[in-house]
């Protein structure tokens, strides 16, 4: 599948854009996430409010520009030989740079997916599920899974990558274990224990 390029309210000044995302993180560890207003955020900048409203909407947007840190990390580019490599192997390799490039957040970023999942706050439900795809279908390219879009097996990859995860995440969310071990330790079994399955698909 071919997927359409990134779509998110690129701001005009990049600078500016990357300052109020590391204040509203900076704001976030001291206060929690749920705590975090844009406007005390433009005060800490010493910036108009409005100045902030012209690169982000609100504050899930700021959350979403975060999260667009892990979906680059995850494309960039890979270490030599890496199309050889066996396709759990790629999933991992694609996986734990999505989670390390959120580690320096990670109470934080618990705290963003939280929010958006918060009953109050179902305008973020659907973008939150449509994200979530589209996190799977950037790991599918990313790791070159190569199943053509729509197919039996292309599904049965989107089901299987979408619950790794969702329970890696659950693990990584409690993870206090140096260079977050319990983490990748997780992972690994889980993508042993599938590698059957993914053999018989012909990964």
């Amino acid at each position: 599948m071919a997927m359409t390029p990134i779509q998110r309210e690129a701001p005009t000044d990049d600078f500016l854009a990357e300052r109020v995302l590391s204040q509203a993180l900076a704001m976030a560890e001291q206060t929690g996430w749920e705590g975090v207003e844009l406007t005390r955020v433009a005060a800490a900048l010493e910036i108009p409010a409005a100045a902030v409203l012209d690169h982000y909407r609100d504050r899930d947007a700021v959350a979403d520009a975060w999260f667009l840190r892990g979906w680059r990390a995850m494309l960039a580019e890979k270490p030599e030989g890496f199309a050889d490599w066996a396709a759990r192997e790629r999933i991992e390799h694609c996986l734990l740079a999505w989670f390390d490039a959120l580690a320096a957040h990670r109470r934080v970023s618990v705290e963003m997916l939280r929010s958006k999942a918060h009953p109050p706050h179902l305008h973020t439900w659907v973008p939150m599920v449509f994200d979530l795809s589209r996190t799977v279908q950037w790991l599918r390219e990313a790791a070159m899974l190569e199943a053509p879009y729509g197919t039996r097996r292309a599904q049965v990859e989107e089901i299987g990558l979408t619950a790794l995860l969702v329970a890696t995440l659950r693990v990584w969310a409690h993870d206090e274990t140096p260079g977050e071990q319990e983490t990748r330790r997780y992972l690994s079994k889980r993508l042993r224990h599938a590698e059957g399955l993914m053999r018989r698909l012909g990964g």
